[in-house]
């Protein structure tokens, strides 16, 4: 039978939970909604314990589907493929908060799913998986000591807001996922812009303050609808055997776990040692027992561990509390890389590389939500020989994927806009050695490999990872934890950041009871150990690198006008393509008229800036430009000033002298200098009377008195004197007054524009009165046409 509930949380967000009427016989089934997401989450336990396995085999899937959010998959398949990296760090979110809430000895498969079967393009349907899987779980029969709910919260202008939209989050300056039961926190996943620790904390308790409303309205669901929960024998303690064994080797184990006497993989010789000499006491073939002495043999390692941590106050390698190991950094230490780091702190050792490529090398990621494009990516690899061990490499793991995301969120807080760092990156972190947080060593390692690779970030990032031992009220905050204090500990709490604040947290607790006083204490621990971290990291680099390395693309971006888009493209992308052929650069071109032109060599570069500045270019009123004389007219001359762009150069505007014939001055092709005095529409006026005379003023020269009658080509009169009375009449002028509309239109129509392609130049040899000239002809234009076969002309107006 179907039953619902719906809860109810800050600014008005709500959660429906629906079992009863799909998934009948999954053992707990829960279809989740919120706006128009809608999530079916299932729950499944084998009946009995899986043999030979000391772990819990718990495996989580989530899923988003294509038509969901109403689209068909693109590419040849045109189904869903394997998962996306979204899929795989929702799968951590939902198998975090869960597995610890299982309890111990419990060894049943178990199989969580979770399908996003409709979504929205507002709100992300990561956060419902969560409390959609916790719900299933809860409404079944397995020994789940849930329920727990999840939000993510936002912070905007001061406020804190619940599971705010994807429009919410471009503005918010926290994204964080708080997940927990109704007593406690049990995991925080957060992406923050440099924010203050105690604004960070303040929202975790507004995020449990929600959490609980969610664990409410599960209960509310379970008592109508929930199953018996499997009852599961606790875990037996054969007292004697292990008292005798703490009894013959406690103190040797406990020598052999300090890591500041011996290295991490001596250290895990003698222990192996101490245990071969233990079995070889056992009978022969005796496996039950050999596994005995293993499962006791691992709770004595832990027991050694937390009471010399919370009663003896001392950590495996005798540090301080709030010590952090020795660091080591080198930065350019591979030749070819455009950037790169090694990160070495203690034993745990990060190299690390940035790559710089242009806008085609971003990438490109399908969804229910569309193609999206990706310009920075961080890749976090973890080699067996790292951990001194033999191992399968098969492919990317889920936690390689989720530490790399984690590192990704603590970069990407800090990057430079797009406008100011037009490329694509990509950090790769390769761990070659790895005791403690590795995840922590790639963020402290992707800053300073980018930053030697020339991106201006708004700060370095360092992280620094915090553990918990809690025994009853006594607890001790470790910062640095190495590889035994996460195993047996409490919490594993990782925090990134500059000096002005966090940029990306996770936490996982193992137990119940931590306190807001107890998160405090290690946010503020864990600010002094990042503070340290950057003191270290800023004595190597402190600021961007001011030059590349010579084997990363140099990029410059122009800004050209968006109706210059369909020039610089041409036909069918012919004067694009021509420009990268014949300088083998990447041109990358966005409807806002913002071209990123990316090459290694600079020469190459440099001539295709060149190129695309002159098919853009765009006249400008008082500018000086180089141009070439293209067609003589009776009128003046148009001089082509970028290609592509004509302009005239009146008669009058020729000299400082009065010119009688245009050709007595210039001829086609010659190339002059003109100032542009005037734009109208597509007409451009030109100048080089004005240059001339700007010239003669930087010399200190007097002004030329043009004299009367014919000047020789080249040479300046000596008087400028002009009678008043004197009527100049100028072959072609009236073509260019404004007031004459049929000389307006026989302009438009007959001389080139602006972005137009430049008229055929006439025929008629130099020196020789083209045909169609002289006042019949004059009247002819006025009129409104030129005779066919007049040099220059249009064919006659069609009335």
């Amino acid at each position: 039978m179907k039953q619902e509930v719906t809860v109810e949380l800050a600014g008005g967000k709500r959660i429906t939970f629906e079992t009863g009427r799909i998934a009948k016989q999954a053992s707990g089934a829960a279809f989740t909604s919120s706006g128009d997401v809608v999530i079916l989450a299932t729950a499944v336990g084998a009946p009995d314990p899986k043999e030979g396995i000391d772990f819990f085999p718990l495996t989580v899937e989530y899923r988003e589907t294509a038509y969901g959010g109403g689209r068909i998959p693109g590419g040849f398949i045109k189904r869903e493929g394997r998962p996306s990296e979204k899929e795989i760090l929702t799968c951590r979110l939902i198998d975090r908060p869960c597995r610890p809430l299982f309890p111990d000895g419990y060894r049943n498969e178990t199989q969580v799913i979770a399908f996003v079967y409709s979504a929205d393009k507002e709100n992300d349907p990561d956060v419902i998986a969560i409390n959609a899987a916790s719900c299933a779980i809860s409404l079944s029969d397995l020994p789940f000591q849930g329920p727990i709910g999840a939000v993510r919260v936002g912070l905007i202008d001061g406020n804190f807001i619940v599971n705010p939209t994807y429009t919410e989050r471009k503005e918010s300056l926290i994204n964080i996922i708080v997940a927990g039961t109704k007593d406690g926190i049990v995991m925080v996943e957060s992406g923050a812009k440099e924010i203050p620790e105690d604004k960070v904390i303040d929202a975790i308790e507004f995020g449990h303050e929600q959490v609980k409303l969610i664990c409410a309205g599960i209960d509310e669901l379970v008592a109508k609808a929930g199953k018996a929960k499997r009852i599961v024998n606790p875990v037996e303690i054969d007292d004697a055997f292990y008292n005798d064994l703490k009894s013959k080797v406690y103190d040797r184990v406990a020598d052999a776990l300090d890591t500041q006497k011996y290295a991490k993989i001596d250290s895990y010789a003698k222990i192996k040692e101490i245990k071969d000499e233990l079995k070889k006491a056992l009978p022969e073939g005796d496996a039950a027992a050999s596994k005995k002495l293993s499962k006791y043999y691992e709770l004595l390692r832990e027991e050694i561990f937390r009471n010399q941590v919370t009663k003896d106050r001392i950590r495996p390698d005798r540090r301080a509390f709030d010590e952090i190991r020795t660091i080591d950094i080198e930065v350019g230490i591979l030749p070819r890389t455009h950037g790169s780091a090694l990160f070495t702190r203690g034993e745990t050792q990060a190299l690390v590389t940035a790559t710089l490529g242009t806008g085609d090398d971003a990438q490109r990621m399908e969804s229910y939500e569309g193609e999206q494009k990706k310009r920075f990516m961080l890749h976090y690899n973890f080699p067996p020989y790292s951990v001194g061990e033999v191992g399968r490499m098969t492919g990317t793991s889920r936690r390689e994927v989720g530490h790399g995301a984690l590192a990704y969120r603590a970069i990407e807080a800090v990057l430079p806009p797009e406008a100011e760092s037009p490329y694509t990156l990509r950090v790769v972190s390769d761990i070659t050695e790895s005791n403690g947080s590795s995840s922590m060593a790639s963020v402290c390692g992707a800053s300073l490999a980018l930053m030697q690779a020339g991106i201006s970030l708004k700060g370095s990032v360092a992280g620094v990872a915090m553990g918990l031992v809690k025994e009853g009220d006594s607890y001790a905050i470790l910062t640095d934890i190495a590889g035994a204090e996460d195993h047996y500990g409490d919490m594993d709490f990782k925090v990134a950041g500059t000096r002005n604040g966090i940029t990306a947290m996770q936490m996982d607790i193992k137990i119940m009871g931590i306190t807001p006083q107890i998160m405090r204490e290690a946010m503020e621990q864990a600010r002094h150990g990042r503070l340290f971290l950057l003191d270290k990291m800023d004595a190597v680099i402190a600021s961007a690198n001011e030059e590349k390395s010579r084997y990363a693309p140099q990029i410059r971006t122009l800004q050209i006008p968006t109706d210059k888009i369909r020039d610089l493209i041409g036909p069918g992308g012919k004067i694009i393509r021509g420009i990268v052929e014949a300088t083998q650069v990447k041109i990358d071109v966005d409807d806002t008229g913002r071209v990123s032109i990316a090459s290694s060599d600079p020469d190459n570069l440099a001539r295709a800036i060149q190129m695309v500045s002159d098919i853009t270019a765009v006249p400008e009123i008082g500018k000086t430009y180089l141009g070439k004389v293209v067609r003589l007219a009776e009128f003046g001359a148009f001089v082509e000033i970028f290609p592509g762009t004509d302009g005239l150069l009146h008669v009058s505007e020729i000299a400082e002298h009065r010119v009688k014939e245009v050709k007595d001055e210039l001829r086609e092709g010659d190339q002059v200098l003109v100032k542009v005095l005037a734009i109208e529409g597509n007409r451009i006026k030109l100048s080089r009377k004005a240059v001339l005379r700007e010239q003669r003023a930087k010399l200190g020269l007097p002004e030329v008195e043009p004299a009367g009658g014919d000047v020789p080509r080249g040479t300046a009169p000596t008087s400028d004197k002009r009678s008043d009375e004197e009527t100049i009449t100028l072959e072609g002028g009236d073509d260019f007054d404004d007031e004459d509309e049929d000389d307006d239109e026989d302009f438009d129509g007959d001389e080139p524009t602006e972005g137009a392609t430049n008229a055929p130049a006439t025929d008629a040899p130099h020196g020789a009165r083209p045909a169609g000239t002289g006042d019949a002809a004059r009247r002819r234009r006025r009129r409104g046409g030129r005779r066919p076969g007049a040099a220059g002309g249009a064919p006659p107006r069609q009335s």
